[in-house]
């Protein structure tokens, strides 16, 4: 039989086709979700690559700034004065400024001695002018100076050598200028001081009265007699007198040599005073009053002039200080090794 009546099957049928779907269900949907996700994928990537951007710009500012200090340090200290060789007519000038010392830019043998070489080889160069502000310093680097001077003047005796002075060239300045042709000076520079000294210090009073003792220990009777800390025999203040004198003689010699017939001695003259540029024209210690550029054009009749100086560069002196720190930290390194307790 055939029933007019539903049955349950069409009855749950029907009844689940006209059901509204859940709305909250629809909002859990990808395809309702995919807009707002879409927008906060594209901000987020966004943002990431601006912030990546102004991190590389940030970066290259910094190495930019970076770079252009580091061509401005090494453009101001890294001068080291190397001489181009030239064929045009000219002046050689030699700057020697501060301590005659082993370890000083300008007035150590090292940076001397190169550009007097450079300066009387170049085929262009006239004369030089050694043009020096110095108080002095060690007798040895003085004397090597002046000992290459003499021979680059016998090698080259169409090349004079005058010397230049500005506010002062006393004691082992004026050794190395005594090897000169002809010494200039301004009125009021500081000459001479044609003498030898050694100085140091002797704490043994206040060692007495603090009741500090001085325990030194040597293998030779002379061996610690320059110790501050120790007391000085008559004995070895003699001693150390004549090795003074002895470099006195050697310095006098010297001036005697270089300045000749021109010196008028005086009592006073290698007693160690030093006196005015004026003063000492008239004792013959110096031949007239000039200046660089009148040197050049009035005497040597050219007024170029190239600059020879040797100077030590920054990067060499980063070099040294990072060697000698290292070398330390080395021998440092090996005594602990050798000497640590086992």
């Amino acid at each position: 039989m055939i029933s007019d009546r539903p049955g349950p099957d069409s009855t749950s049928k029907n009844t689940m086709n006209n059901q509204e779907p859940d709305p909250s269900t629809l909002q859990d949907t990808p395809a309702a979700a995919q807009p707002e996700r879409q927008v906060l994928e594209t901000l987020a990537m966004e943002l990431l690559r601006e912030q990546r951007a102004s991190r590389r710009w940030r970066i290259f500012f910094r190495f930019a700034t970076l770079a252009v200090m580091l061509v401005g340090v090494w453009a101001a200290f890294d001068l080291t004065g190397s001489p181009k060789q030239v064929s045009t007519r000219h002046t050689a000038l030699i700057e020697i400024e501060g301590e005659i010392d082993a370890d000083s830019s300008t007035g150590s043998v090292s940076s001397i001695l190169p550009a007097l070489n450079d300066a009387f080889s170049d085929s262009g160069s006239v004369g030089i002018i050694l043009r020096m502000n110095s108080p002095g310093g060690s007798p040895v680097q003085a004397g090597i100076v002046n000992d290459e001077i003499t021979r680059l003047r016998k090698l080259h005796p169409k090349k004079p050598v005058y010397v230049v002075v500005e506010d002062m060239c006393a004691s082992g300045c004026y050794y190395i200028a005594a090897a000169a042709d002809r010494i200039y000076v301004n009125q009021a520079s500081i000459v001479g001081s044609i003498g030898v000294l050694m100085s140091s210090f002797g704490f043994t009073g206040l060692m007495d009265k603090l009741g500090v003792e001085r325990r030194l220990l040597t293998a030779g009777e002379n061996k610690g007699f320059l110790d501050p800390f120790s007391a000085q025999s008559d004995k070895q203040k003699e001693f150390t007198q004549g090795l003074l004198k002895e470099i006195h003689q050697q310095f006098i010699s010297v001036v005697r040599k270089g300045r000749g017939a021109r010196l008028k001695e005086t009592p006073d003259m290698f007693s160690g005073l030093f006196w005015t540029g004026s003063t000492a024209i008239s004792l013959g210690l110096a031949d007239g009053l000039g200046t660089v550029d009148s040197v050049a054009r009035d005497v040597l009749k050219a007024e170029d002039l190239i600059d020879y100086t040797t100077r030590e560069g920054l990067s060499d002196r980063v070099l040294k200080k990072f060697g000698a720190a290292a070398g330390e930290g080395a021998v440092k390194a090996m005594g602990n090794a050798v000497f640590k307790p086992r």
